[in-house]
């Protein structure tokens, strides 16, 4: 089984070519969370109260030991003493513990929600964007971006970002009150701040460049684990499992490689910040315990120094590592971004015309000229015109790579041509919302392709009010009805993903049914019979003749046996009209058509069957 592009491409690239863009060098990317979350002013404020509430109760616990020590063990203390001083240090526990969990709820009430936002806008902006672009982008890579890289950035918010305002709180009330205790040693503590920002710049520096291509190497496991369990069968089948048990490994062995560097510089670096803080604080300890014996600080100033320097120096060294974790997270902020900054091409114009009421059905393309944004060498259509009258049935047949296809991606406006217009009862599709344009047009595709829902779910997607009357009317058009009613929950029966539990035709049948209750005045068929049985395919074939006369219809169809009543036979190559014609037309001809019927049955033969 061929691998995805993407990750196929990662396997083969080194690590220091992976594209990083430059929002993704600095903490910048993580203004997008920062807008979401101020959406939130109420939340924010409520964290941010408790964070400072919380990060004063830890500094102030230290003060009570320094009091505590100073007069409940010092010549003049008494019970009354001793009991107000560790009674105003249990108030400060009450305080801390309590603070603590108001900063806990709502921090993760700030992470959970506004990841779900940030989900939801990307989810949208994807729906907005057309084929084009997952032709180019990998759907299983973006999945991935949706659970992983979302995943960090609700660590981000949810825990990463109150760990940093609650430690810089903490430094910077704790350096205050170390110098209210000790202006002396607190001025050398902070002469030694330099010495622990420089390794942090420098190594930060490293950790950015790492980040963002440490979760593309995750991003591609989850696409490759994606794309393999999706074709399971495919792959059991060939025997396959060693050669993408292989695969995978090269994938995870990758990752691992990237995460180890990333690991190996977080480690240094932290090893690092933390001997040069905490050998400084050693340092400064060492100068307090000579002036204690020299009688110039009393023991609980020295002791409330020490927990204080001990706090402070844990809130910087916490920062160290908080600093990498923010790192990780504007990369995968920038990742996200960048699916939220893409723009669709086919938008709606700013004044959309209205189309005609009531719906008539006409369809025409004049002189369209059209290459796919991933096939610009070669041309899908060429020059090609085409008028479909308002309840006229033309079907397209042609071999494969005609462009037969490509007119209903033209059609429904998920691509717009190079040249040439496209109408729709007389107004170009360019000058219409792509939303009313789809309104007018039902599709069955060559696959049916349905959801991991309930039958009826399936059943109205493209009508969510049908009731279940209409539902079973439709089934009937489409031969559906009898496996219907024979599931073990009738239209309430899970199908499982992709219609796992139903078999090719019976998904077939439910997408020409779906199709049937659109009440769409145009109806796409592209192979929409291809999955049926002889018997099944001949009931269908009859309820979308009924279905056909009421609408205007494109069908298109390599079993020529499927369009032989077609009002009109449009025969293409290389996206160019060829033929046109009735079938005994165009067997009269002899040319392509007539091969390609020849390939398929003789005269005779397909008499007999007109026959019976």
């Amino acid at each position: 089984m061929s691998s995805d592009p993407q990750v196929a491409e990662a396997a083969v690239q080194p690590e220091s070519s992976n594209p990083e863009p430059q929002s993704a060098r600095s903490l910048g990317p993580l203004r997008m969370v920062w807008r979401e979350t101020a959406k939130y002013p109420r939340q924010v404020a409520i964290a941010l109260l408790a964070l400072t509430t919380t990060s004063a109760a830890t500094i102030a616990i230290p003060a009570r030991f320094k009091a505590i020590i100073d007069d409940a063990f010092g010549p003049g203390a008494n019970a009354a003493v001793i009991n107000d001083s560790f009674r105003y240090l249990l108030m400060i526990v009450v305080v801390l513990g309590i603070g603590t969990a108001f900063r806990f709820y709502f921090v993760s009430w700030l992470g959970e929600r506004v990841i779900g936002d940030v989900r939801y806008k990307v989810q949208s902006n994807l729906l907005r964007l057309p084929p084009s672009f997952f032709e180019s982008n990998s759907p299983k890579e973006i999945a991935s971006r949706m659970t992983s890289d979302t995943a960090i950035i609700e660590q981000v918010v949810g825990t990463t970002i109150s760990v940093a305002l609650r430690n810089l709180i903490t430094a910077i009330g704790g350096v205050a009150y170390l110098f209210y205790l000790a202006p002396k040693l607190t001025s050398g503590l902070l002469l030694g701040i330099p010495l622990v920002v420089l390794p942090i710049t420098w190594f930060g520096s490293r950790l950015r460049n790492i980040s963002r291509t440490s979760q593309d190497r995750v991003a591609d496991i989850g696409a490759r684990t994606a794309e393999v369990l999706g074709a399971m069968r495919v792959v059991q089948a060939f025997n396959q499992e060693d050669h993408e048990r292989a695969e995978f490994s090269t994938v995870v062995e990758r990752n691992f490689a990237t995460a180890k560097r990333r690991i190996k510089i977080r480690a240094i670096m932290t090893t690092v910040v933390i001997v040069l803080l905490l050998g400084g604080i050693v340092a400064l300890m060492w100068e307090g315990a000579l002036q204690v014996a020299a009688g110039s600080l009393s023991g609980g100033t020295i002791a409330g120094f020490v927990l204080t320097g001990g706090i402070v120096a844990g809130a910087f060294g916490s920062l160290t590592e908080v600093y990498g974790d923010l790192l990780r997270g504007a990369g995968a902020a920038s990742r996200l971004a960048e699916l939220l900054d893409e723009r669709p091409a086919i938008a709606a114009p700013e004044r959309p015309l209205t189309l005609p009421q009531p719906a008539r059905g006409k369809l025409s393309f004049e002189a369209v000229t059209f290459r796919y944004p991933t096939r610009l060498e070669t041309a899908a259509l060429a020059d090609f015109s085409l008028t479909v009258e308002p309840g006229e049935t033309v079907a397209i047949v042609g071999p494969s790579g005609a462009g037969k296809s490509t007119l209903f991606q033209l059609a429904e406006r998920f691509y717009d041509p190079q040249a040439g217009t496209i109408k729709l009862d007389g107004v170009p599709l360019t000058s219409v919302d792509p939303a009313d344009i789809r309104r007018r047009m039902a599709l069955v595709p060559q696959e049916g392709v349905l959801f991991a829902a309930n039958a009826r779910d399936n059943l109205r997607y493209g009508n969510w009010n049908a009731s279940d009357e209409q539902i079973w009317e439709a089934a009937r058009a489409a031969n559906a009805e009898g496996f219907l009613r024979e599931l073990p929950e009738g239209l309430d029966t899970f199908l499982g993903e992709g219609g796992a539990r139903l078999s090719g035709g019976q998904r077939q049948r439910i997408a020409i049914a779906r199709a049937v209750l659109r009440e769409a005045p145009i109806l796409l068929l592209d192979e929409a019979t291809s999955a049926l049985d002889a018997e099944s395919e001949r009931l269908v074939q009859d309820a979308l003749d009924r279905l056909m006369e009421s609408r205007t219809t494109l069908v298109i169809a390599h079993r020529l046996a499927t369009v032989r009543n077609a009002d009109r036979i449009v025969v293409m190559d290389s996206g160019r009209i060829v033929e046109s014609g009735t079938h005994e037309q165009l067997i009269g001809v002899g040319g392509l058509y007539a091969r390609l019927a020849a390939l398929q049955f003789d005269e005779r033969a397909f008499a007999a069957q007109e026959i019976k």
